[in-house]
């Protein structure tokens, strides 16, 4: 903020608004209008379609055949991923996964002439902004 008011911008110019973090824990199931972006699933999945394939691929040589040994062996792969996901939920605090930690975020506004925007936008890159934006 020094390093504004340096540049000839005045304290009334300058607005911070600190952003309030949740704390909310993250459910284990998304619903389709609340999603936290993060699959329950994607194991179970993942070890379902590496289980099908070595079941098909062994299941050559026994007597059920490749395509009902392809099934039992996905759905076993299934279980297995379901299991693993229920498991890291479990022993993770309060039985939910847990979010990223973000620093604190701020946002600051800073209303100033046309001349100043070019010293006040190099200033905000040095501090690392995240982003800015200008208007008018």
């Amino acid at each position: 903020m020094s390093k504004l008011e340096q540049e000839g911008v005045t304290k009334e110019h300058i607005l911070v608004v600190p952003v309030d973090e949740t704390y909310e824990n993250m459910k284990v199931f998304n619903s389709l209008h609340d999603a936290d972006g993060v699959s329950f699933v994607d194991k179970a999945l993942a070890l379902a379609t590496a289980f099908g394939v070595v079941g098909t691929s062994i299941g050559f040589k026994l007597e059920w055949g490749p395509i009902i040994w392809g099934l039992i062996a996905a759905f076993i792969g299934f279980l297995c991923g379901l299991v693993w996901n229920l498991c890291i939920i479990k022993f993770t605090k309060n039985g939910y996964r847990k979010e990223k930690r973000v620093l604190p975020l701020i946002i600051v506004i800073v209303e100033c002439e046309r001349e100043y925007v070019k010293g006040i936008e190099s200033i905000l890159r040095e501090n690392k902004a995240i982003g800015y934006s200008t208007t008018g």
